[in-house]
């Protein structure tokens, strides 16, 4: 399932990186800027919202929580 993030989210988008998608934790298998896509076990299609989605539907998109710490830690401070 392929999904776009907002303007600025692709920075946390990496390649076997987390993303949570309606309260769904899923692995990233391909970004591509702000586009990315999942991989889905029928079970999960089957226990979440995620298997009556459709094309267009909105959905909140929620970064993995250590890219948005490794970008806190590195980003310079001002004091």
């Amino acid at each position: 399932m392929e999904f776009e993030g907002p303007s600025g989210f692709e920075r946390w988008l990496v390649e076997k990186g987390s993303v949570t998608v309606d309260g769904v934790s899923l692995t990233v298998v391909r970004p591509r800027e702000r586009r990315f896509e999942v991989a889905l076990i029928p079970l999960t299609l089957l226990h979440t919202t995620l298997g009556r989605a459709s094309a267009g539907q909105p959905v909140n998109l929620e970064a993995d929580a250590i890219g948005k710490w490794v970008e806190r830690l590195v980003a310079p401070r001002t004091r």
